[in-house]
Formats: C-alpha cells, sequence, structure tokens
C-alpha cells in the first residue's frame, strides 16, 4: 500500500553504449545470486561491493570509472557534516537514483524514510532504492505521477524481467516512470464516489447524512493506503460484505467505534483517530449494490490522491445540480500558488535567500580557519582535536542561530481563506510551509549536524470560513489527508494520537454578514491572520437577489453603502473585509 506496488515492469530499455568504458569484466546473474545469497556480514562491510557487483552485473562503470570527481556518481554523497557524519545516500547517481543500503533483513521502511527526508538535498532523483543486500526495493519519485514499488528479489535478477528492471535503474529510469498523473488518479476517483453517492441519495439518505459518511469512508481509503489502518483492513471487509451486506454494515460501525477511541478491530490494532469526524459508530446501511461500488472504489491508490483538487471533485460528485461539472475545470494547484506564493511564501523565502547567504559565509569561515589549523606545525594531535571541536560547535551554534527566528516565523504563521470551500487553498499552503520548514531544517542538519527534527508547522496554522455544512467538514478533512500525506511522502511517519484533532479554526458561517442580538445586520468576526487567501464566490447583482433573496442582499447593501457602490458583484464584499 501507500502506492502502486508492483514486481518487476515488462518495459525494455534501450542497449546500453558504453560496455566498452568498463574496466572490470562483467558477472553473471547466477554468480552474483550465489555470491549474495551467501553473504553475510553487516551494512558497513557489504555495501560497497554488492554495489560494485550490480555494476558488474549491468555492464555499467563503478562510480570512481565513470565519474573520478565523485560530483554525479559516488558512494556516501552529501554535505560533510560539522558531527563528523557523512551524505545522505549511500550510493548516488544525479539524475538517476539514490540507494540507502542496510544489513540483511534490516527494516527497510526506515531506510526509506531517510531518503524521503534528504530527497530535496540530493536535488530530487527520480527512483530511491532501499537494500537489505538480498532485495532492492525501487520507489519511484516522479513528480505528478502516482508512485510504485518494485521488488527485486535475488530470485528476480535470474529472470530476463527483473534484469530489465536493474538495468533501467542504471541506464533509463525514465522507463519506470507510472503511466497515471496523480491528477487521473483523483478524477477517477471523485467519479468512483460520485456514483456511490447517487446510489446512496437513491436510497432516500438525506444529502448531509451522505456527505459525512462518504467523508469517513474517504479518509478510511487514504488510511488504508498508507498503512494507517493496518493490513488491507478496510478492503477486505469490503470485499467480504459482497456476500453479507448486514454483516458488513455492522463491521463497519465497528470499525467507526474503534476509531472513535483506538481499539482492537479483531486481531488488528486501530490507532486512535477521532477529530470530531469518527466521534461515534453511525452508518448508512449499504445494500449489496452499495458495497459492491465501495470495493471497486477500494482499488484505487487512495496514497496518491491530489488533495488540491480532490476536495472540489468531490463536493460536486455529491451535489446532483454539480455532477455534469466532474470533468469541468477547478482550480489546480498551479493556480492556487500563484496567489499563495506571493502572497505567503514570498516574504518567508526572501528572508531564508538572506540567511542561506550568512551561512555560507561561515561555514567558509570555519573552512578556511581549519586549512589555518591543519597547517599548523606547533600542536599536538589532542590540541588540534580540541581547537577543530570548538571551531565546529561555534559555527553550529552560529548557524542555528540564523535559522531558529526564521524557523519561528514559518511556524507562527496564521493563514486565513475566508471563502474556503473544501479546503484547496488552505491545504497548498499548509503544504508550501511544510516544504519551506523542511528545506530548513535540512540545511541545519547538514551544516551543523544532527538528524533533521519532526517538522512543527501543522493544521492549526491554517483558518478557514465556510458557510455550506458539506464544504465546512470536507475542508477540515482535505486539511488533515494533506498534512498526513506530506509527513508520509516525506519521511515523518504520522502524527502522534489521536491522529486527527479538531480543527474547530475553520468554522461554519457567513463571512460577510451577521446579525446582533437587536436583529441589526453587523460585520461577523474574522480570525486574526498575517495573510489572507481565497477564491472568493463572484455573482452579478441580478443573480445575488435570485439566489440569495432580496433581504440578505438588502442587509448586505445597507451595511456595506459607505464602503462598496450598489449593485457591486458578491466578490467586492471579501476584498472589503479582507
Amino acid at each position: 500500500m501507500g502506492g502502486t506496488r508492483l514486481r518487476i515492469p515488462m518495459t525494455r530499455p534501450p542497449r546500453p553504449r558504453n560496455r566498452l568504458l568498463v574496466a572490470n569484466p562483467t558477472l553473471t546473474p547466477q554468480a552474483f545470486v550465489q555470491t549474495w545469497r551467501a553473504a553475510t556480514g553487516n551494512e558497513r562491510q557489504l555495501y560497497q561491493q554488492h554495489f560494485l557487483d550490480l555494476c558488474r552485473l549491468v555492464g555499467h562503470p563503478t562510480p570512481s570509472e565513470d565519474d573520478p570527481t565523485g560530483e554525479r556518481f559516488a558512494f556516501e554523497v552529501g554535505a560533510a557534516k560539522l558531527d563528523g557524519s557523512n551524505g545522505f545516500a549511500d550510493v548516488y547517481k544525479r539524475g538517476h537514483f539514490a540507494i540507502e543500503y542496510k544489513g540483511p533483513h534490516a527494516d527497510l521502511k526506515r531506510a526509506y524514510g531517510q531518503l524521503q527526508q534528504y530527497r530535496e538535498a540530493l536535488l530530487n532523483p527520480p527512483l530511491l532504492v532501499v537494500s537489505d543486500i538480498r532485495t532492492l526495493e525501487i520507489h519511484t519519485n516522479f513528480t505528478n505521477t502516482v508512485k510504485q514499488v518494485i521488488t527485486l528479489t535475488l530470485d528476480d535478477l535470474l529472470t530476463a524481467a527483473g534484469m530489465r528492471t536493474l538495468r533501467a535503474l542504471f541506464y533509463e529510469p525514465e522507463t519506470l516512470r507510472a503511466a497515471q498523473t496523480t491528477q487521473q488518479v483523483t478524477e477517477a476517483a471523485a467519479a468512483k464516489f460520485a456514483l456511490l453517492a447517487q446510489h446512496l441519495q437513491a436510497q432516500g439518505h438525506a444529502a448531509d447524512q451522505v456527505a459525512h459518511f462518504l467523508i469517513r469512508l474517504l479518509f478510511c481509503l487514504f488510511a488504508e493506503d498508507i498503512e494507517l489502518l493496518p493490513n488491507r483492513l478496510f478492503t477486505r471487509l469490503a470485499q467480504g460484505g459482497r456476500r453479507n451486506p448486514a454483516a458488513f454494515n455492522r463491521q463497519l460501525r465497528q470499525l467507526f467505534a474503534a476509531m472513535a477511541h483506538g481499539d482492537y478491530f479483531g486481531v488488528d490494532t486501530v490507532p486512535h483517530f477521532n477529530g470530531g469526524l469518527f466521534d461515534d459508530d453511525r452508518s448508512l446501511e449499504l445494500d449489496a449494490d452499495g458495497v459492491r461500488l465501495l470495493e471497486e472504489v477500494a482499488a484505487l491508490d487512495w496514497s496518491s490522491i491530489e488533495p488540491s483538487i480532490f476536495g472540489t471533485l468531490f463536493e460536486r460528485s455529491l451535489d446532483p445540480a454539480k455532477r455534469s461539472q466532474l470533468g469541468a475545470h477547478y482550480t489546480s494547484r498551479d493556480d492556487i500558488l500563484l496567489i499563495v506564493e506571493p502572497v505567503l511564501m514570498g516574504p518567508l523565502r526572501r528572508e531564508w535567500a538572506d540567511a542561506r547567504g550568512e551561512i555560507e559565509q561561515e561555514v567558509a569561515r570555519r573552512a578556511a580557519a581549519l586549512a589555518e589549523l591543519d597547517a599548523r606545525t606547533d600542536m599536538t594531535m589532542a590540541a588540534r582535536a580540541s581547537q577543530r571541536q570548538t571551531l565546529n560547535t561555534r559555527t553550529a551554534t552560529r548557524v542555528r542561530g540564523l535559522i531558529e527566528p526564521l524557523l519561528d516565523r514559518i511556524r507562527a504563521a496564521r493563514v486565513l481563506d475566508p471563502a474556503c470551500g473544501s479546503g484547496n487553498f488552505l491545504y497548498v499552503a499548509l503544504r508550501q510551509l511544510l516544504d519551506l520548514e523542511k528545506e530548513v531544517l535540512t540545511e541545519a542538519a547538514a551544516v551543523a549536524g544532527g538528524s533533521i527534527p519532526f517538522p512543527l508547522v501543522n493544521p492549526a496554522q491554517l483558518y478557514g470560513i465556510e458557510l455550506n455544512e458539506m464544504a465546512h467538514e470536507l475542508a477540515q478533512a482535505t486539511v488533515w489527508i494533506g498534512y498526513i500525506q506530506w509527513l508520509h511522502d516525506n519521511g515523518f511517519g504520522v502524527p502522534p494520537e489521536p491522529i486527527l484533532k479538531r480543527l474547530d479554526n475553520i468554522r461554519q458561517m457567513d463571512a460577510i454578514l451577521a446579525f446582533d442580538a437587536a436583529g441589526q445586520p453587523v460585520e461577523p468576526a474574522w480570525p486574526d491572520a498575517e495573510v489572507i487567501i481565497g477564491n472568493p464566490p463572484f455573482l452579478g447583482d441580478k443573480k445575488m437577489r435570485r439566489e440569495l433573496g432580496a433581504p440578505y442582499v438588502e442587509s448586505i447593501r445597507a451595511l456595506y453603502g459607505d464602503k462598496i457602490p450598489g449593485q457591486s458583484d458578491l466578490v467586492c464584499y471579501w476584498f472589503e473585509r479582507a
């Protein structure tokens, strides 16, 4: 789960043209497998020889043969850290892969998490590979495509298809790119949900009940595919429900109850989710056709959905009047960034650029001082080591002094969308803040030493206003799915339990009109925020009266009459409030 998992693709990369450059003789698959099936030892003892044998197996030059400078293909690539540790990856080939090795039978999930944390520092290689010597797990890392996990065992390397995959790793990584984009997967998921929504509403369930139920199902599907729900629990539940829908409905309520507080579901442990989304065991009864639709929905890869557009598509799937718009234009992430980037991120990025310039100067001063220290002949080794440690500590302290004020500002940023709809602007803002925080933390780890700590940017920094009940609930789910997806995709695991927290800072209310105790129209209070982003509704004067009613329009005209001319479009009231 957590990406399409394959064995070996059947694509055939072009025959490599640089075999004559190889100094070492090639190695047969049989000899390679025989050698490494019997290998014992720890990671440090084995990994470089294992990789050199992989080079010989596919007829590729070794790192030292192909790139003597070690700039684009080398072992232990990355910045040397002040604490003496080295590198972000055990092996790196620019534009192709980064590989992290562990000893036999080690936890490859942890190794993959390390690569995810440092992938930006490695210029985002298209393939992230982890290995315990006997297995290669190839995780695709292409932008805007569904992620795939391709597993190569020693036995796979005895097949023609397995060897084609291994050669693609070295020569043609692009052939391992998944055909589907995240946008295509998201559109397919929304279309499937539209069928399920239509089926439930045809059974007489109210639209708000259907919305709440389907948002719960949506989160369960996502949670399963990033392994928050264990052992394909939800899919197995749906598959079994085809034969006995009544039993399925009982079990679904039991699952929701377990998610409310954290409990066992059969032999499986279910974490504490709640956050208001799973505050009870309420469920809608699904018949055999409904369970069948749900099983089809569960077969999709929910770990790869794009939160910035899914909310809008999902909203349309729940509203019969909007179903014809499922394929229509929506505000894409790139469109949203046109607002989020200059308003929210631009000032922070400029501050980060200034800090990086000062960090580079600190590192250069340290390098000059170390060179001068190494040139001295009047010091003992112990004195030189002590002085080196002093220089390293001083530089690390100064670097942290440059970075920590910026981190404080990133983590304190408060973002408001006063017409947040299904939360797509808020999600994109959160992701941009998380990306920048990670970039700063990675730089700190590279220069000052240590590992990357858990990011502190979180959904509590987001504020929203939305009048529609369904969109209001969906906005909270969109933000949480986007946040958890980012943590998962960047190697930070999941939030502490309860995994979902209430987002009371996303309010269900009218953003431009309220009434006081005497029934007089007043401007509603907005949450305090540093920046305001969003896409407020456009509605001309005549449509306003038809869709909102004459009393509402007359109230806002009277309330804002000294600020906004009559007959102005509805959107103008959001700009006035902002």
